[in-house]
Formats: structure tokens, sequence, C-alpha cells
């Protein structure tokens, strides 16, 4: 049991009085971080962390943090407290304490020091992070739920995916690449492997399949607070008109399509298709449009290039009038025939 230094058992008696102290359950269910103090006798809310709180031993606190501070047997010294933004806590007799910048564990050990320098004897003390505010992760693109995350230890790039939700899995696939991008840059501690590609200073890219796939542990990256971890959108080629299915498909794990590819996911063709009059239509990237002639009787006979189709291309298969016709004439002579074979019935 925790005594009172003999020598100043008034002093903390006024200081505790003359501080108005939030109301504290003893029964109050557990915050989701917490760090125990040692002894014989620890508070009994120390006796259920959890692995996740276990790891938060790791964390390292922040502004707007908020903590609860529990003094084991002293509830008048028991308080809940947010990090300020200059990164201290205040605290009976103690004053303004830095918090910022400490592990859990950290502070809990300077607690007991400066609480047993001068006002108790053998303190045993709880630090728990009741919320988390000091190290955010924004997570955007394609991604189940994209939103801003709070780091509550250390966490790699796949922990990260895993917190939002994983990738997409409805409405917008993902794409290739992920882009992590870090305020004040990577420096000399990011190392480069195969699958990964410094764009700038303060970007990198990786290759999704390679990450979720392979076995190199160099490109599941260690995310810090305040990155930016933006998901691709995978590409869609469009094909439309004269086929079968027309529609937008999706390239969800490779640059481009051909124009052959694109014709075999539209179910290919149908008879009054104008094979030597299809164009490829591409957007510019100053907003103008360029179409691209396809012959597809000579693609299709392997005698002409088979074209790709880059991102948000659109391959027009056109409707041939004189097939059409052709196509009309045939239904109204064979709706004839089959009238007059009725009416000699």
């Amino acid at each position: 049991m925790l005594k009172l230094k003999s020598a100043l058992p008034i002093l903390v008696g006024f200081f505790c009085l003359a501080a108005p102290l939030p109301a504290q359950n003893s029964q109050r269910e557990a915050p989701p971080a917490a760090v125990g103090g040692s002894g014989e006798n620890p508070p009994l809310s120390t006796l259920s962390v959890t692995s996740e709180q276990s790891r938060s031993s790791d964390y390292v606190i922040g502004p707007e943090d908020v903590l609860d501070i529990d003094v084991f047997n002293v509830p008048e010294l028991t308080k809940t407290v947010r990090v300020a933004n200059d990164g201290t806590i205040s605290l009976a007799l103690l004053g303004h304490v830095q918090a910022a910048g400490c592990t859990t564990e950290q502070l809990r050990k300077e607690l007991e020091r400066r609480w047993g320098q001068s006002y108790l004897e053998n303190p045993q003390i709880t630090v728990f992070v009741r919320e988390f505010h000091a190290q955010p992760v924004s997570v955007i693109g394609a991604v189940e739920r994209p939103g801003i995350y709070e780091l509550k230890g250390p966490r790699t790039l796949i922990e990260i995916l895993s917190m939002a939700g994983g990738l997409a899995k409805v409405g917008t696939a993902p794409g290739r690449t992920i882009v992590v991008t870090r305020r004040g840059g990577f420096g000399e501690e990011l190392q480069l492997v195969a699958g990964m590609n410094l764009v700038g200073a303060d970007k990198v890219e990786i290759n999704l399949q390679r990450l979720l796939y392979s076995r190199e542990a160099g490109l599941n990256i260690d995310i810090k607070p305040f990155d930016t971890v933006s998901v691709s959108r995978a590409d869609i080629v469009y094909v439309v008109g004269d086929v079968r299915r027309p529609g937008g498909f999706v390239l969800a794990d490779r640059e481009n399509l051909t124009v052959l590819q694109a014709l075999a996911l539209a179910e290919g063709l149908n008879g009054t298709a104008s094979k030597r009059q299809a164009r490829i239509i591409r957007r510019n990237a100053d907003g103008s449009r360029t179409e691209i002639p396809v012959d597809l009787t000579k693609v299709l006979n392997g005698k002409s290039q088979d074209l790709e189709l880059a991102a948000n291309d659109v391959l027009f298969v056109p409707v041939s009038a004189g097939k059409a016709a052709a196509r009309r004439g045939a239904e109204a002579v064979l709706g004839t025939l089959s009238g007059i074979l009725i009416y000699r019935r």
C-alpha cells in the first residue's frame, strides 16, 4: 500500500483539495491502451491488458492525445488529461509535465520518479492512452474504407491497408500501384528494392502485385505519422458500337489491352459490323481528341498490327449500312416465305 511521505501529508491534502479533479469510477471500462506500474499489487485495470495494448508501450505520445493517469491507492491524484499543443500535461503537485515525445512506458517511469522523489513512497502508476489523435495516417483510393487512421504503434504498409478494410471489392477496382507520400521526405532510411520507384523526395511508388504476392519484405515499408497512402484505381478501356457486349473493361493488373483482346472481352463482332471502318478514339492530355483508323479485317487476318489500347481509349466499331440493309431484306424475305407457308397450310 502506498504511503505519503511523513513530512508532506498536509501539503498533499492541500493540493488535492485545491485542484478540482474529474470524478473517477473505480469500475470504469479499461481504455484501449495501457502500460501498468510495477509492484506486488498492480491496479486491477492492468490485469486485462490485451496484445494490442501491450504493443502500445511503443506508442509515442503527441499533442491532442487523451491519457488516463492512475495512481494506485491515491484516487486524488488519478486524472484524465489531454496533451496540450505544447506537448505537456498538467498534474497535481507536479504542475506541467512533458508528455509528447515519450512512450507510455517512459512517461510512467518519469511520473513514478517525480512523485516518488518528494511526495509518495513506492508509487505505482498506470498510463492509459484513452484516445489517439497525434499520429494520423491518410488512406485514400481503391480501398474499402478510405479515411484517416491513428497509428497506435509501429505499422507496416500491409497493416495500414488491412486497417482500411483491404482493397476495394465493389465499385472501383484497385490498379497496379500504391503511392506513399511522406511529410519531410524519405531520406536515406528508404532502401530501394525491385518493385519500388522513388518518384520524388517525398513520394515512393510500390507495385501492388509484388507487395501482396512476392516475398520481398523491403516493399512492405514502415508507415510514419502523417503519411498518405494512395491506392491507385484501375484504368478502363471502352468498346462500343456493333459488338455483342459493349462496355468498359478494367485494366486490373495490366497496363493496356490490344484491339483483339478488347474484342474478345466484348464477345466479338455482330454480323453487321463494318470491320474496315473501326477506329480508336483517344483523349489527349490537352483535351483534344485523336482518332486512329483500324482495319479489323486485316488485324483478324494477321496482316496488320494489333494496336494497343491505352487507359480510357475507346474502340468504336460502326454498323455497315450495306450489311444492315441486306440483313433487313433477308429478314423481310424470310418473313414473307414463312407467311406463305403458313397461309398454304
